[in-house]
């Protein structure tokens, strides 16, 4: 099991290394903790599992990640933006986005990598920054309960 952790270890050292990120203690403890998440994950949710580390720290890196590609910022309509680890080989272009599904009952986040954003033309002098594709309604969880 320790093996393991330190493979694990190295891996998250090694992503923050590739996108420019000093790999201090408290900044992998906090990327372990993103990396638990099966979902796209809030500052309080991180605030909640994190209960040692102070707000303004989780905010400092979160913003530190956002800008360095090692998560990627959710705008879910919910008024709680969410963040969601970025892939090895994401850089946070249009390409590689991807759509993003809010569950109305519980109020989950899900990345969905596998589904593409679709493809927008704009007007001619028109040009994409940055696209923020979010489905509305109930997850996979939530519809089971119903039944």
């Amino acid at each position: 099991m320790i093996i393991l952790q330190d493979m694990e270890k190295d891996k998250q050292i090694e992503l923050l290394e590739k996108r420019d990120v000093r790999p201090t203690a408290l900044r992998l403890l906090i990327l372990r903790t993103m990396a638990e998440f099966d979902r796209a994950f809030s500052l309080a949710d991180l605030e909640e599992r994190l209960d040692t580390v102070d707000k303004s720290t989780l905010f400092r890196t979160l913003t530190l990640f956002l800008a360095h590609h090692v998560v990627h910022g959710i705008d879910d309509g919910s008024g709680s933006f969410k963040y969601a680890l970025c892939s090895a080989e994401c850089d946070c272009e249009i390409d590689d986005l991807h759509t993003h599904f809010y569950c109305t009952r519980c109020h989950r986040t899900f990345c969905l990598r596998s589904v593409a954003i679709p493809h927008v033309g704009l007007p001619e002098g028109f040009s994409a920054e940055t696209i923020n594709y979010v489905i509305k309604g109930v997850c996979t969880d939530c519809s089971r309960k119903e039944h």
